[in-house]
């Protein structure tokens, strides 16, 4: 490394913990450090997170990453966020009215149901390009307005990334992306819609503007004195972030990022007719508008988290636990606050079956693990069905980590899993949008940087796969069974995902 050689920032905001990397012009990692980020759980479905706490862990990652880099190196900044989370601040003095809302946050479920029950479901996905649900802004941001009332062009209403733009000094904004994650947004058009905007009750005034998600939005100068003139020069939603790090560039590529929850994301015409298990996105903007089909699961990383917590242990020793257990005696479907891609249904129960007195720890955690890669083999299928063939599934993610989940992810799909060489594949991608808007790279000499390692093929014949399928799709039929308030049953019938 030379000692004029330019260097990149990039910093991604996530649901756990913030992270920050240096990555030098051949693509290689100079620098990281990591801040965590707590979680308030104030009632069944709540969740919540603190603006300011979110500020300074930005900041303290940065500081970090940055403590051991020669000043006047770093040439841009990209910023990768978590998507969907809502926060209302005073206009005036950027003080935060109340919680940051996570995307995990169901609140925003009777409004959804409200809606849906007035039959608004098909007008919201035909705009939006979303299903009617509570994961996404609209509903909670709806909510957070009738607490604090609206109070017209006094109050801001943003996004994550919104949320630091703002702290850095870039007015109210929203990065296009993430305006496509609020279920306000005209996906086709990239502006808010009038009518979403009536349907959930928003006022206009509150909204930011919608920019692009690459070009000099602010100066980095709030995140750290030495990056005082330094542009940052991307803003991308996570699971956007990590596609881009994939050089998944085309149609036809597909990433899964596994985290909390998990994303499985393509390329796609805007036009493609959408499988209703799917949402479609925009991945970014720089020279031209590139869109995606894209299944959010709702609960994978936390699925362990929750056993690891049951279980009394750490989600390190569930993954070793679960090496030893039987696979196929137990299943848990983990629809802790419903299910979402490709069913969609935010009545599904979380349920456990198979289990019996011979049930140990081993076959729970085994259970947890796999349930997973069942989940991600379930989106493929309906991005399959969508736009076509899907090859071999580019994989990123701190689970990526677990190879026998990666060999299960392969024999449950029948495809090849290739892993990022990077966990921090979000906050890489973030930098290379920022570096070639900066002249860092051109976008040929960024395809040519190295990103992937160990790749897994499948080993479960067409007929075991076949029926671990079936046995989980037995399994998720019972979790979304409905049960009368007159003790009798009704079962919904739905083949979506199947």
């Amino acid at each position: 490394m030379t000692t004029t050689e330019p260097l990149v920032l990039g910093v991604d905001q996530g649901t756990s913990a913030t992270k920050a990397v240096v990555v030098n012009a051949a693509g290689e990692l100079v620098a990281r450090a990591s801040a965590p980020l707590s979680q308030r759980h104030p009632g069944p479905g709540l969740v919540e997170q603190d603006g300011e706490e979110l500020w300074r862990g930005v900041r303290q990652a940065v500081a970090e990453c940055l403590a051991g880099v020669p000043g006047g190196r770093v040439a841009a900044v990209g910023l990768s966020v978590q998507r969907e989370s809502v926060l209302l601040w005073e206009r005036s003095t950027g003080e935060p009215l109340g919680p940051l809302v996570s995307w995990q946050d169901r609140r925003g479920a009777d409004v959804c149901a409200r809606l849906a029950a007035d039959g608004a479901g098909p007008l919201v996905r035909r705009i939006s390009g979303l299903p009617l649900d509570p994961m996404f802004s609209a509903s909670k941001a709806a909510l957070l307005l009738r607490e604090h009332g609206t109070r017209g062009s006094r109050l801001c209403l943003g996004t994550v990334d919104s949320w630091l733009l703002h702290r850095l000094g870039a007015g109210h904004v929203i990065e296009v992306g993430s305006a496509s994650r609020t279920q306000l947004l005209d996906v086709r058009r990239r502006r808010w819609s009038p009518e979403l905007l009536e349907l959930f009750g928003i006022p206009a005034e509150t909204l930011p503007e919608v920019v692009r998600s690459s070009g000099a939005h602010a100066d980095a100068a709030a995140l750290h004195p030495s990056l005082a003139g330094v542009p940052v020069g991307a803003v991308l939603g996570d699971s956007h972030a990590a596609l881009f790090a994939h050089a998944a560039w085309q149609p036809g590529r597909v990433k899964v990022t596994y985290g909390t929850g998990s994303s499985v994301m393509g390329l796609a015409d805007p036009e493609v007719p959408l499988d209703e298990g799917l949402c479609l996105t925009i991945a970014w903007h720089d020279d031209a508008p590139a869109y995606a089909l894209e299944g959010n699961i709702l609960s994978t990383g936390a699925t362990i988290t929750w056993l690891a917590r049951v279980l009394g242990t750490n989600p390190e020793e569930v993954a070793r636990l679960a090496a030893g257990g039987r696979r196929g005696r137990l299943h848990i479907v983990p629809a802790f606050g419903g299910l979402g891609a490709p069913w969609w249904d935010d009545r599904a129960a979380a349920i456990m079956t198979g289990f019996g007195l011979d049930s140990s720890r081993e076959d729970l955690a085994r259970a947890a693990v796999d349930s997973i890669g069942l989940q991600v083999g379930d989106v493929v299928s309906a991005m399959e069905r969508a736009s076509g063939p899907v090859g071999e599934l580019l994989a990123d993610g701190g689970p990526t980590g677990n190879t026998d989940l990666m060999q299960w992810q392969a024999d449950v799909t029948g495809r090849a899993v290739r892993v990022a060489r990077r966990p921090e594949l979000s906050a890489l991608g973030a930098a290379h949008l920022a570096g070639t808007a900066s002249g860092v790279w051109s976008r040929r000499e960024l395809s040519g940087l190295p990103r992937h390692g160990r790749r897994y093929t499948p080993g479960l014949s067409s007929c075991e796969r076949r029926r671990a399928l079936a046995e989980w799709h037995s399994a998720v039929a019972r979790a979304r069974h409905r049960t009368s308030r007159s003790g009798g049953a009704e079962a919904e019938a739905s083949d979506r995902g199947s």
